[in-house]
């Protein structure tokens, strides 16, 4: 485990096209951008053997739950399921069925789409805007709260929330945008990113 904060990119970015297997579907469908929505989107990458994801996997399910009416929730993990095979889909599947969760979890076989975004660690939040048209725009990237495994801080999704609490009343990019901290992306031997050191 290598402890791993989120890499900066750059608010208003757009969420690219994608498409890949929606683990927490019935018969493995796929899962693309064109499925998205008139909601804004919160977009994660976890896994399911993190402990800084287990760490806050209630208040994943709490957060998701709280803001459905506006806000969609997807997850992706992305990571190496050769190095990892505690993250093959099926355990993710497991993990989602675990937890209750009813929301798209994605595998990112290539790893692509994880690069696109800069993801560098599990968990890895982004709040994206629906724009219309099927444009998101990255509207909040950083940290669910100030919570760690071992700071003795409340799990409350507040840097979260309060993002999205400004994002639904059209307000300004929130300014306070702190990385997110958690284990490496586990990628691919020879396929790492450019940032990954």
């Amino acid at each position: 485990m290598v402890r791993t904060k989120s890499m900066l990119l750059e608010l208003g970015f757009q969420l690219p096209n994608f498409e890949m297997l929606n683990t927490n579907s019935y018969n493995n469908e796929k899962f693309n951008s064109d499925s998205l929505d008139n909601r804004h989107l919160l977009l994660m990458f976890i896994c399911a053997h993190c402990p800084f994801v287990k760490y806050v996997e209630n208040q994943i399910s709490t957060l998701s739950k709280d803001i459905e009416t506006s806000v969609q929730t997807i997850a992706i993990s992305s990571n190496d399921i050769y190095t990892h095979p505690s993250d093959s889909p099926a355990n993710l599947k497991k993990q989602a069925q675990l937890q209750g969760w009813s929301f798209p979890y994605l595998y990112d076989a290539n790893q692509n789409f994880a690069k696109a975004l800069k993801a560098a660690c599990t968990p890895d939040f982004y709040l994206f805007s629906n724009k219309g048209n099927g444009k998101f725009v990255l509207y909040y990237h950083g940290q669910l709260d100030g919570s760690r495994p071992s700071n003795n801080v409340p799990i409350s999704g507040e840097d979260m929330r309060v993002a999205i609490q400004n994002l639904n009343q059209d307000d300004s990019y929130p300014s306070n945008q702190i990385s997110s901290l958690g284990c490496n992306i586990k990628w691919t031997p020879g396929k790492e990113p450019s940032w990954f050191k």
